[in-house]
């Protein structure tokens, strides 16, 4: 009481050294005139945010509301609750954030979020977005958001799928995780598509998940400067904990018999490989491999030559060929697993493209048996365009004239290039007077070519090749072979893995 006494007193005495002042009577006369609009510019310029910022956007006319007490907080809230419960979104989540205190303000907030289009359903989704600023969160998030290259026609549905992003801090959150994208080299123009297809990313600390997975990645062979058109390829792997998923999958497929080399060129190529659950997916894709009848030394090379074989719907897919390839072809289950060990890509092959070529040799004069032979021996021949096909048989009959059994025997003439091997090879033995098999002038690099066009003699031919798709002819016996060709087998694969 005592206090409120003395200030009482003091503000008597200031207003009675006024009224005796003339000057400063004269000073409070002149600032009454003065006007009050400058000096409010002059304050609120430093610290406004105008359009011209975000000229993409344009700034809302309330911005927050009016100071109000306790009672008149609550019963405000209640209004604004009310208004929200009339338009159709439940405010029940809403109950410990902070409202706008008027109607008008909470209106336009959900009138601007409507324009970059969300809905009711999705403000009942994630109600806690109407808790966000027009002016202080959401314009400056969605400003930022475009000029990394979100394109604005898709910016309510990148929000819808990540409505978080709107908390977050331009300056402390989000632009660091775009810097560190960029760091991974991840090109600028690609950072819109990166966000798009995995926009979490905006919400993860950069010295945790993201920076541990790379660092795996690179321990076991990848490039790195084959990180960003991973990332660009496949972001979820910056999510991906590597004890609880990379790891168990590399040392999986590594216990297989695939050298993490192979891997990591794998990995570089196809990097979804990584999102495979080792335990529901690949586990069981092995197991469904072997079961079939396929050999377990032949796995690594099935995966090298056809990664995705590993992610597939494998049981299903390997039921029906079968079963296609035995009632169509006459090829046996045991058959069929020598198939799937050559080309693996067999189990996606359409079945109509499959009888395109069967059909050709057969309508060839080449007996159903033959042709089971044939596609065994070289299953690449039911993945052959029949044009190409076409002109390979008739050079075969008209120019080399052999007899058809010779073809049977060597099936993968017809998978040669025509004009770039088989012709100018065939040419150079009948200028030299040489009469050889298809498999002795065909099966080998050009530099051994030669080097047998030069010899004094035939070599001895073996019991002939092994083709793989996408890699080199493993050649039987003991045939001598240049150092190029006599590579060991993590070369093999590594070359299969990189071809694909």
């Amino acid at each position: 009481m005592a206090m409120l006494v003395r200030k009482v007193q003091k503000l008597k005495a200031v207003v009675r050294v006024a009224s005796e002042n003339p000057i400063l009577i004269a000073f409070l006369k002149h600032l009454q005139n003065f006007p009050v609009a400058c000096f409010e510019e002059s304050l609120q310029k430093p610290y406004s945010t105008n359009s011209s910022k975000f000229p993409e956007y344009e700034m809302p006319t309330v911005t927050w509301g009016v100071i109000q007490g306790r009672k008149e907080k609550l019963v405000s809230r209640v209004i604004v609750c009310d208004y929200l419960k009339s338009i159709g979104i439940i405010p029940d989540e809403l109950e410990g954030l902070e409202l706008p205190s008027t109607v008008e303000v909470m209106r336009e907030r959900v009138e601007f979020l409507q324009k970059i289009g969300l809905t009711i359903d999705d403000f009942n989704e994630y109600p806690l977005m109407l808790g966000c600023s027009v002016r202080k969160n959401i314009i400056p998030v969605l400003g930022y958001l475009e000029k990394i290259g979100i394109p604005r026609g898709r910016m309510g549905e990148f929000v819808k799928n990540y409505p978080q992003c709107l908390h977050a801090s331009v300056v402390v959150e989000l632009a660091p995780v775009i810097r560190c994208l960029r760091g991974l080299d991840v090109e600028k123009q690609d950072i819109g598509y990166v966000l798009m297809k995995y926009p979490e990313l905006l919400g993860f600390k950069l010295e945790g998940t993201m920076s541990t997975s790379v660092a795996y990645l690179v321990s076991i062979g990848v490039n790195p400067r084959d990180i960003g058109p991973m990332v660009t390829q496949y972001p979820y792997i910056l999510g991906m904990r590597v004890g609880t998923m990379i790891k168990p999958l590399v040392e999986y497929l590594v216990s297989l018999g695939l050298p993490k080399k192979v891997l990591a060129r794998m990995f570089e190529k196809r990097a979804y490989i990584l999102g495979y659950n080792l335990e529901e997916t690949v586990k069981p894709n092995i197991d469904c491999l072997m079961s079939f009848g396929v050999r377990r030394e032949a796995l690594p090379s099935i995966i090298a030559q056809y990664p995705q074989i590993i992610g597939l719907p494998l049981k299903a897919k390997l039921s029906s060929q079968q079963y296609f390839f035995n009632l169509k072809l006459k090829i046996s289950p045991d058959g069929f697993a020598l198939v799937v060990e050559k080309m693996p890509q067999i189990v996606s092959l359409n079945q109509k493209v499959i009888m395109k070529p069967v059909e050709f040799l057969i309508g060839r004069g080449i007996s159903p048996d033959d042709v089971a032979k044939m596609v065994i021996k070289c299953p690449q021949l039911v993945a052959l365009q029949i044009g190409l096909m076409k002109n390979s048989y008739y050079y075969y009959k008209t120019e080399i004239g052999r007899p058809v059994k010779e073809l049977v025997e060597f099936p993968e003439y017809l998978t040669y290039s025509l004009e770039s091997r088989i012709k100018p090879r065939y040419q150079r033995l009948q200028s030299k007077g040489i009469r050889c098999s298809l498999a002795w002038f065909l099966n080998c690099s050009d530099q051994r070519f030669e080097e047998r066009l030069q010899g004094e003699y035939i070599d001895a031919e073996s019991t002939g090749p092994t083709f793989f798709m996408g890699g080199k002819l493993e050649l039987s016996g003991s045939e001598i072979v240049s150092e190029e060709e006599a590579d060991s087998e993590d070369e093999i694969l590594y070359r299969r893995t990189v071809s694909l």
